[in-house]
């Protein structure tokens, strides 16, 4: 899969990502600053996965109807990185097929598609 991995998500779940084989743009490390709209449309254009915790791209999405190749939005009570990448373990091993162009909200101990 092709996920690109927002800034405030951080570089540890895009190293954990790229070490199970996966397209990984991490944009802390590769294009720090960029705005959620450059980032969006970016992997848009790219055609990959947004991974996020900023409750802005679910704005651009539902409010602005912007396009999107999917979104999974990571609304965790605790934002350390082992949590991000458990969560993120869970809908990889138990949603892969049902990501490409939905809208996804992950918390500790719920997955939503919209």
């Amino acid at each position: 899969m092709r996920f690109l991995v927002d800034e405030c998500t951080g570089p540890a779940v895009a190293l954990w990502l790229t070490s199970l084989g996966h397209e990984v743009f991490s944009v802390f490390d590769e294009a720090a600053g960029i705005s959620d709209e450059e980032v969006l449309s970016k992997a848009f254009d790219e055609d990959m996965i947004v991974i996020t915790n900023d409750k802005d791209f679910g704005e651009m999405i539902f409010r602005e109807r912007r396009p999107h190749k999917g979104v999974i939005f990571l609304r965790l009570g605790d934002e350390r990185s082992a949590n991000k990448i458990a969560c993120m373990q869970n809908v990889l091993e138990n949603h892969a097929g049902k990501l490409q162009g939905r809208f996804i909200t992950i918390s500790e101990n719920r997955v939503r598609f919209a």
